[in-house]
């Protein structure tokens, strides 16, 4: 079989490479895994596709992705700023004012025509952050207070990232998963429309958690010419299992893998294969069938 190039090897099974190929698989690739593994994988995935030349934009939020090779660190942190204000992005013109009013209304909960009239007074020049709308005169502003804090006004200062090439968003240091997602939807919806790029995320199920984060989701994993994302993530969750696209299933508790296998439509019998520590299942659908692979995984 022929491969694109930018298929990527994951290992060896009987003398023959078993490659993901998001051309062939599905752009988006969910990697299923306890302990480190998770963080391994998507570290491997990242080297590999920084080999031909893709840019990486990862979402950490164990805080231990290695940092080298980044243009662009952002560092998530309560009560210090990060300089995601979407309103603010928008006014520079990194964000159109449209994307920023929605995730303003996603954020906060505003209605179709709050987010409307936000939309409108950004267009007139009366609002040019989140915390002048939240102290603006405008309706939404009522909205916007009854769950705004010191920590989101904290956050949403200082100067905008660059938003280079390879971003590494560092989630680690937060204990706040609401700032979180919504660091990981302001990021998505930057970087929305780029190709020649892999996105990954680890943990991906904790930022889907969120209103914010589960936006952002689908930001990320629509199929685009010449991008890919890859999922990694310890939890076995719904909104992400049932994503279109093939699973990595890593070295987990047995359980875990039993659902993985049964949300994939994998058959009782000897395909439910149990992977050990260094072993992968690579799962993948064909109009007409499921197929499983396994070997040796060595990130």
């Amino acid at each position: 079989m022929k491969y694109s190039r930018i298929a990527v090897r994951l290992f060896e099974r009987e003398g023959e490479d078993t490659f993901y190929d998001p051309v062939y698989h599905g752009r988006t690739l969910k990697v299923f895994g306890m302990d480190e593994w998770p963080g391994k994988a998507l570290k491997y995935f990242a080297d590999r596709y920084r080999e031909i030349d893709y840019g990486a934009v990862i979402f950490d939020t164990e805080g231990d992705f290695p940092e080298e090779g980044f243009d662009t660190i952002i560092r998530v942190k309560d009560g210090q700023g990060t300089g995601l204000d979407p309103i603010a992005l928008a006014d520079k013109g990194i964000l159109d004012g449209y994307t920023a009013a929605t995730i303003v209304q996603t954020v906060y909960g505003l209605d179709r025509t709050l987010t409307e009239r936000l939309y409108a007074d950004f267009l007139a020049g009366k609002v040019k952050s989140v915390p002048e709308a939240m102290k603006s005169d405008g309706k939404y502003a009522e909205v916007i207070r009854e769950s705004y804090t010191h920590l989101d006004e904290a956050f949403y200062s200082g100067k905008p990232p660059e938003f280079g090439k390879n971003i590494l968003v560092e989630l680690g240091e937060t204990y706040s998963i609401t700032l979180a997602g919504i660091a990981f939807l302001v990021v998505s919806a930057v970087v929305r429309h780029r190709r020649n790029t892999m996105i990954g995320i680890n943990d991906a199920a904790v930022l889907a958690y969120t209103t914010a984060g589960g936006a952002a989701i689908p930001l990320i994993t629509r199929p685009m010419r010449a991008r890919v994302t890859v999922l990694a993530t310890q939890y076995a969750i719904d909104s992400i299992m049932n994503l279109a696209g093939p699973s990595l299933v890593l070295y987990h508790d047995p359980d875990i893998q039993s659902v993985i296998y049964e949300t994939n439509g994998v058959p009782l019998g000897p395909m439910r294969k149990h992977v050990h520590k260094g072993e992968a299942a690579f799962i993948y659908r064909t109009p007409e069938t499921i197929n499983m692979e396994w070997g040796e995984f060595r990130p």
